[in-house]
This record gives C-alpha cells, sequence and structure tokens, in this order.
C-alpha cells in the first residue's frame, strides 16, 4: 500500500483490541508509526508479538495536551488513529469518572493538540454505536441522532460530538467510525461474550449469560475493523467531502447473544448449555448499524462473515491458551480463508 509506506502516524490505544491489528497492518504497509501507550499490558498483541519494537513508542496519558502537541511537533505527525478509551460497559457503570475523563477529556486533548499542529492532515476518531442511545427504529444511520444515557453511551455521544465541532468550527480533518462489537484474537476482557464464551468452552465449562440471551448486536471481526479506518484515512487524504463525516461499519447481519455463544459451541464441538442469568442493567436491548454509507462514499467491505471470524478467533485462543488440539473438534475440519462489552 504505497499510501502508507514512510507515513507519519500516530496511533493512540495500541495495547487495545482493534489498536493492535490496525498497528500490525500499518506496520506490514510501512508507514512510520508512533504509539502513544499509557499501561504497560504484557499480554496486548502490541507487545506479546513484538509490534512494540517496529514502531517508536511514547509512554504517556491521552489527556496530557502539552505530551501530545509535543509528539506530534517533534514527530511531524500527518495521520492520528485515536484509539484510546475506556471500554468496558460495566466498568464504566461502576466508575464513571474514570471513563467519562478518560474517553472524553482525552478525546479533546487530542483534538485539541492536533488544530495546534499544523503537520496534522487527518484524524480518525473511534466512536461506536453506543453513541446513538436506544432507538426505536433500527438499523441505525448516520442520521440518528446521538442519545447516549448511560455513562459508556454518554462518553461516546460527547466524544463524537466533539470532533464534529473541531471540524465544523476549526476545519480540523477530523473523520468518525461508529463500529459494532469487535471481536477477534487479542482481546483479553473475558467479561466480553466472545473471549468468555471461547475461554469457558475451552475449560468445559458452561458459559454464563449476563442478560436474557435475547439482546441483539452487530459483530465486526477486528481484522475488518483495522482495514476499515486506514481505508478512512486514506479516502479523506484523497478525495473531498469525506473529512468531517461519521461513517457506521457492520456486517449488517444482527445477531443475538444466544445464538453467538451457540455458533461458538457448535464451533469447538461441545454439548455444553450456557447459563441464562438475566441480571443485566444499563444496556440497549437490541443495536445493530446500517453500513451503506461507507459502501457507498469509501467502497468499504467487510471481508468476514461471523462464522469465518470465529474460526479465527477461536484458533488464536486455542494457541493463546495452550489448548489441546482435539479441544475443537468442529474448528479443525475447515480453515478460515485468506483475507465490546457483553450482554
Amino acid at each position: 500500500m504505497p499510501f502508507w509506506k514512510n507515513r507519519l502516524t500516530l496511533v493512540t490505544g495500541a495495547t487495545g483490541l482493534l489498536g493492535g491489528w490496525l498497528v500490525r497492518r500499518l506496520a506490514d504497509a510501512e508507514a512510520d508509526l508512533v504509539c502513544l501507550v499509557r499501561d504497560w499490558v504484557p499480554h496486548s498483541e502490541f507487545i506479546r508479538t513484538g509490534l512494540v519494537h517496529r514502531v517508536k513508542t511514547v509512554r504517556g496519558d491521552v489527556r496530557d495536551r502539552d505530551l501530545l502537541e509535543r509528539v506530534l511537533g517533534e514527530y511531524e505527525i500527518e495521520t492520528v488513529f485515536h484509539l484510546a478509551a475506556q471500554t468496558i460497559v460495566e466498568i464504566a457503570s461502576a466508575n464513571p469518572v474514570s471513563t467519562l475523563e478518560t474517553n472524553i477529556a482525552g478525546t479533546w486533548s487530542l483534538l485539541e493538540a492536533c488544530r495546534r499542529s499544523p503537520g496534522v492532515k487527518s484524524v480518525v476518531v473511534a466512536s461506536s454505536d453506543k453513541a446513538y442511545g436506544d432507538q426505536e427504529h433500527l438499523p441505525y444511520s448516520e442520521e440518528t441522532p446521538l442519545e447516549g444515557r448511560h455513562p459508556y453511551d454518554v462518553t461516546k455521544s460527547c466524544a463524537d460530538l466533539i470532533a464534529q465541532m473541531y471540524f465544523q468550527t476549526y476545519g480540523l480533518p477530523v473523520s468518525v467510525t461508529r463500529c459494532g462489537n469487535f471481536y477477534g484474537g487479542g482481546d483479553l476482557n473475558w467479561n466480553r461474550l466472545i473471549p468468555g464464551a471461547i475461554r469457558a468452552t475451552l475449560n468445559n465449562e458452561r458459559f454464563l449469560i449476563r442478560s436474557d440471551g435475547t439482546y441483539r448486536r452487530d459483530y465486526l471481526y477486528v481484522e475488518d475493523g483495522a482495514a476499515a479506518y486506514m481505508l478512512l484515512a486514506e479516502k479523506m487524504a484523497g478525495e473531498a467531502g469525506v473529512a468531517g463525516q461519521a461513517f457506521n461499519f457492520s456486517n449488517e447481519k444482527p445477531t443475538s447473544v444466544l445464538d453467538v455463544v451457540n455458533e461458538v459451541l457448535r464451533l469447538l464441538g461441545s454439548d455444553l448449555q450456557p447459563i441464562i442469568q438475566d441480571r443485566a442493567k444499563h444496556e440497549i436491548r437490541h443495536q445493530y448499524l446500517s453500513a451503506g454509507k461507507a459502501r457507498q462514499m469509501l467502497g468499504w467491505r467487510p471481508q468476514f462473515s461471523l462464522d469465518e471470524g470465529l474460526r479465527r478467533t477461536i484458533a488464536w485462543y486455542k494457541e493463546f491458551l495452550g489448548a489441546p488440539a482435539n479441544a475443537n473438534l468442529a474448528c479443525a475440519a475447515a480453515a478460515a480463508p485468506e483475507e465490546g462489552g457483553r450482554p
């Protein structure tokens, strides 16, 4: 990808699920990468696989605007991917202040630093489908109002609006992504649906579903997400009318929590039955997105179905957790083609 060769690029949130896969793709495309890292997470893909040795790493907090301005200036950054956030819904509900500070103050600190840095040519800010809140009409389009009501949802609504403000008021070249629930290898937040279900099944344990199992969500394989972010940054640089826009990214096939868990069980050849606790609070029952705008304006398409993504994800966790080869009966029969909190 010649666009990225030697391109001076900053990624915040590199130790997160999406961050690790995005950094890998950017490094493979020979971008000149700087990663802002707050917490050292040894088991993250960024560190565990040695990606940290392929980039320049700055230790610091995304709320530190002086640090951000120094990094943007000294490294002459052209493209910024802002992924750093507290992403767990339960943690946001239990500790709203830390989530508000990181997700909202972190966003305005970064964007203000970018505004003061004339070398920055494009900024991609990670919002979420949660920014829409609970809506009567589905799927969400980009015209759906941003109406988060609970702590995590509100932080995403606010960060999204702040990004739009910086474009409208100051002309900062920033665009926003709104994605469904990411999944894939490297997610070590075990209270999330897919990693939790895979680990429980590999341990021959019944998985606990917090909700009644009927909640429906978009599930987007993380490699599709990383590709979408890079495509958006490329389009911002090459086409008028893309900067300042928000884009939904989704495979447009909403799936219930129980169906996802049953698919994991099927692929692992397990006859275990999940335990439905029906105790979820402050979570929206049904959320899913229309990706029509991304298809039309960006030419984006997901490359992985849920089945393909889960096969690759299960293979990653089997290796990571040291599961025996016969622990996955169904998944071993077919290899994949080359190519957020749980209710």
